[in-house]
């Protein structure tokens, strides 16, 4: 059910953000964390996704994030993210996102903010200088940059600080936001969760869109039960006729 409240922030509404996790990329075949074929199912993620696995073992690693990268790269976005960049022709819309997979930029979204960084993306742990493309392993199976150092997904690990010009940029985008759509993430992962509490605390209007009920539902002024790509192209929709 629409409340006519959600209806009137639609209208006056300038900024928006959405934030989102990773239920929307799940929609277009992404598993949440890992896949689940049986060479990884031997594996708790927390044994790969952290910097002391990389170091005693960096080409299991980066054979795991390879394999992960050749999923995100098949995928595609779906209705969901497409929407989302659309929302552009009527506000000044900001993406928060805590997925690592890069679909938000291909759907075409313009100001992406990404909590846990970017799966294509790769740094050097010796001198820090960022490489997108891997080319070559050497020996042992690792990629190493022009110094030598290895070259590590550019994602955050378990144990690892969110990079914090990233985590600043959210809470000002949210900040100076009127509507706040949460869009597939369980908010059980911190300190990215405590975003929508944050975002309370500056009277945002705040929209839930999940499959099931999350720590944060209370919060929600609005909330949609279901797929966020069926919902997000729905109230695209809606604002394109409140805004027609």
């Amino acid at each position: 059910m629409l409340e006519k409240h959600f209806i009137d922030a639609l209208k006056k509404a300038r900024q928006i953000v959405f934030f989102t996790g990773s239920g929307i990329s799940a929609e277009s075949g992404i598993p949440t964390f890992r896949g689940e074929e049986g060479l990884w199912n031997k594996f708790k993620p927390e044994e790969l996704a952290n910097f002391n696995a990389f170091i005693k073992n960096p080409a299991l690693v980066t054979e795991w994030y390879n394999f992960r990268r050749e999923i995100v790269r098949k995928a595609l976005p779906n209705p969901g993210h497409l929407s989302i960049y659309e929302f552009e022709k009527f506000y000044d819309v900001t993406v928060v996102t805590q997925n690592v997979d890069n679909l938000h930029r291909r759907a075409g979204s313009s100001k992406v903010l990404e909590l846990h960084g970017n799966i294509e993306r790769n740094f050097c742990i010796s001198c820090g200088k960022d490489a997108v493309e891997m080319h070559e392993k050497d020996k042992s199976g690792v990629f190493r940059c022009e110094c030598g150092g290895l070259l590590r997904p550019g994602v955050v690990w378990f144990g690892e600080n969110l990079p914090t010009a990233i985590f600043d940029a959210a809470e000002v985008a949210i900040s100076k936001s009127d509507i706040v759509f949460v869009a597939g993430t369980s908010l059980q992962v911190y300190p990215a969760a405590s975003l929508v509490h944050f975002a309370k605390g500056f009277n945002c209007y705040i929209v839930e869109i999940n499959t099931e009920t999350t720590p944060g539902s209370y919060l929600a002024d609005q909330k949609f039960e279901g797929k966020s790509g069926v919902h997000i192209p729905a109230i695209l929709e809606l604002v394109k006729e409140l805004k027609g």
